[in-house]
């Protein structure tokens, strides 16, 4: 049963960043939970506090105290946190990150668009593919025209 709300995490350091996130979230879904953290590390007890864990997790690669590489592997190593989707979120669209993503658990890697049109665009689409578990992502971003924005990892 699909939930009546969404809750995702957003882990990135860059204020601006995160602002421009919850407006394109609110703009597009206002039965969204939006949860933030500056870094790894806070993402990780904040994670350890919620009593409804997100859908998922948008993950900055570089950040301060505990960078994205590394929330990425503590995440995938706990065996109540695992399974949670994480999208990379990141101004990188470099070849070597995004395989190192996939060997790291990734779902996704979304490098941060320009425009926040094309923020929103994208986001909708990964909303309204969380209650099948992202698995419809794949197919409505071809449809949708979404790359090089959003990169698929798991074929």
């Amino acid at each position: 049963m699909s939930r009546l709300y969404k809750v995702v995490l957003l882990v990135d350091d860059d204020m601006d960043d995160r602002e421009l996130f919850d407006e394109a979230i609110l703009a597009i879904n206002s039965k969204v939970v939006a949860h933030y953290s500056e870094n790894g590390q806070e993402a990780l007890d904040k994670l350890a506090e919620l009593t409804e864990l997100p859908q998922v997790i948008f993950l900055d690669v570089n950040m301060p105290v505990m960078d994205g590489w590394n929330f990425l592997r503590k995440l995938k190593s706990d065996g109540h946190f695992k399974s949670i989707p994480v999208i990379m979120y990141s101004t990188s669209a470099l070849p070597k990150d995004i395989v190192l993503a996939s060997q790291l658990g990734a779902s996704y890697f979304f490098t941060k668009p320009n425009g926040f049109d094309d923020l929103k665009r994208i986001l909708f689409v990964i909303l309204e593919n969380l209650d099948s578990d992202l698995k419809g992502l794949k197919s409505a971003r071809l449809k949708l025209q979404l790359s090089p924005y959003l990169l698929a990892l798991i074929d």
